[in-house]
């Protein structure tokens, strides 16, 4: 078991608040991703759990057990770094078992445990070469192992693929989540990138401002956003805003937004627009559309029937509407009063 848990936990340095009363469960054997943008908390978070930026109050527990007066070393963590922070001087061998011979574990238990893990991440190849000969992918590799012959219940990792050309990442993607699969244990991954975030994560933690926004499966936080941030941050091409009457913003996603060449008098919102940018991106097509009043949305679809300076007409059904209040939090269906001042407005137009 490797469940971690925040009670009622804030984070300050001197005066400033990061983290603000936070509670928070990480189910055991997922993989969850926290993400957000820069400052937003998500690795203060991940660095109370391993123990080097200790709580300022609060408990954290991993397996039930507080672990706030345990050593970082003792917590049964591994951490994987931005920078890898292997040492150049040594083999890929040396590297990986590096903290088991300061852990004076005998020879024998320590060929079987590097053989296991450079296995397991593709390296057996690689044991006798410097860090120097590899690439960037290989590198990460040998930071990986390094932590899973640690035999941790819990894998952190800070931004690990940041380093990594984009094509690299997708690969390396791919590869941790294989990982993940292996091992059955539990990974908390930080990453600003919402792609990473939505293509491996089976639980996503987003966070704004040292706050929780939403936490959710990556289908559900994308096709069901709480509040107005999570509308705007997961996503891309981002959420479509608009603001409507009486603080109420309505949002839509560019996939839902369809381009005619006159208005559909069946559809609940539609403008007049003209197409601005396009973009081809080989199965897609992302269009911009500027109304008359100066305001931009992006809409994507398969088909690609017009060119930039086109006057087009965009359509979107109720059906794919989102609403937000004054306070920015979502307004659902089942509020039935807020819901209905929402269509009243929405029947008004911009």
């Amino acid at each position: 078991m490797a469940a971690i848990e925040f009670k009622n936990v804030t984070k300050k340095f001197g005066n400033h608040v990061v983290i603000e009363n936070i509670n928070l469960k990480i189910k055991d054997g997922s993989f969850t991703v926290l993400v957000g943008p820069s400052g937003c908390g998500k690795t203060t978070l991940l660095r109370m759990i391993a123990g080097i930026g200790p709580q300022t109050s609060g408990q954290v527990l991993i397996d039930g057990n507080d672990v706030t007066e345990i050593a970082p070393g003792k917590r049964g963590v591994a951490m994987v770094f931005q920078n890898y922070a292997i040492y150049p001087t040594m083999n890929v061998r040396d590297n990986i078992e590096f903290g088991l011979k300061n852990n004076k574990i005998p020879k024998e238990e320590r060929d079987i445990l590097v053989k296991e893990a450079s296995e397991k991440v593709g390296l057996e190849e690689y044991l006798d070469r410097k860090p120097s000969t590899l690439s960037g992918g290989q590198r990460q590799r040998v930071a990986l192992a390094r932590a899973m012959v640690k035999k941790p219940s819990v894998f952190l990792m800070d931004e690990p693929l940041s380093n990594l050309d984009a094509k690299l990442r997708v690969q390396m993607r791919v590869e941790l989540i294989e990982l993940h699969k292996k091992l059955q244990t539990t990974f908390v991954y930080v990453t600003h990138d919402q792609v990473e975030a939505m293509s491996m994560a089976d639980t996503v933690i987003l966070m704004n401002n040292g706050f929780i926004q939403q936490i959710a499966a990556p289908e559900e936080i994308y096709r069901n956003p709480a509040n107005l941030f999570t509308a705007r941050f997961i996503g891309s091409p981002a959420m479509n805003i608009v603001e409507l009457n009486d603080g109420i913003r309505l949002g839509f996603r560019p996939e839902r937004g369809i381009l005619s060449d006159e208005a559909d008098p069946k559809a609940d919102f539609s403008v007049e627009g003209q197409v601005v940018t396009r973009e081809m991106l080989g199965r897609e097509t992302t269009y911009s559309v500027r109304d008359p009043q100066g305001r931009t949305y992006m809409v994507t679809g398969l088909d690609d029937p017009y060119k930039v300076d086109d006057k087009v007409y965009l359509n979107v059904s109720l059906k794919h509407i989102y609403f937000f209040g004054k306070d920015e939090q979502r307004i659902y269906e089942e509020d039935a009063q807020q819901y209905q001042a929402c269509l009243e407005a929405l029947r008004r137009g911009l």
